[in-house]
């Protein structure tokens, strides 16, 4: 599956991705199958990227449009 906001998010944070892939403790060339969609993304590294980018999963994986999981709703 292909996570377009991968890409989006490095790049929104001017990263390349050898420096993601450090991160991660892979291959620059790994990573960048995640961001083509050719390989799954561990949830533990789902996870670091999260924490990474101080956004969720759900984000990443485009389950929400919420960028900052840190903004309140108002009632």
């Amino acid at each position: 599956m292909k996570f377009k906001r991968l890409k989006d998010l490095r790049e929104d944070h001017d990263l390349f991705q050898k420096q993601i892939a450090q991160v991660l403790g892979i291959s620059q060339q790994y990573y960048s199958e995640y961001e083509k969609g050719n390989r799954t993304i561990p949830i533990s590294h789902l996870i670091t990227l999260a924490k990474y980018y101080g956004t969720s999963i759900d984000y990443i994986v485009g389950l929400t449009d919420e960028k900052n999981v840190n903004k309140k709703k108002t009632s």
